[in-house]
């Protein structure tokens, strides 16, 4: 038999390049990059992706596996839904503000704080298929 670990024991694997690809930098996301590209403040980042202030400015905490995967999270829902909202900024306005009724009337951000980025992506792609929003 094969000593190959199953895909769940298999330790975080590092970013891929993909749709947020523009900012990343030495293997991490640049928050520097994010903020120029949308226009943030580190506190306005940290904000929107439901990270304490504290962490983004503590370069090992935010170079950490559970904030990146965090603002990774944040990217690639804006990301998803930026062809169609029409522009990176009117995708970040979604993120930010748009109720969503599947979820109770709560946003793409307060589901994200809330660890519920893997149900926001399952409805996305629900949506995306034709299925009703």
């Amino acid at each position: 038999m094969s000593a190959r670990k199953k895909t769940s024991d298999a330790a975080p694997r590092p970013f891929r390049r993909g749709p947020i690809e523009d900012y990343m930098s030495k293997g991490t996301i640049d928050l520097e990059r994010v903020g120029n590209s949308f226009g943030l403040s580190k506190a306005q980042i940290a904000e929107t992706a439901g990270i304490s202030l504290e962490t983004l400015y503590r370069p090992g905490r935010a170079a950490s596996p559970r904030t990146q995967a965090r603002l990774q999270e944040m990217l690639e829902i804006v990301k998803r839904v930026e062809s169609w909202a029409g522009g990176k900024d009117q995708a970040m306005a979604w993120y930010r503000a748009e109720p969503l009724p599947a979820f109770g009337g709560r946003t793409a951000e307060a589901l994200v704080k809330d660890g519920k980025a893997m149900a926001l992506r399952e409805y996305l792609d629900h949506v995306a298929l034709g299925g009703f929003a």
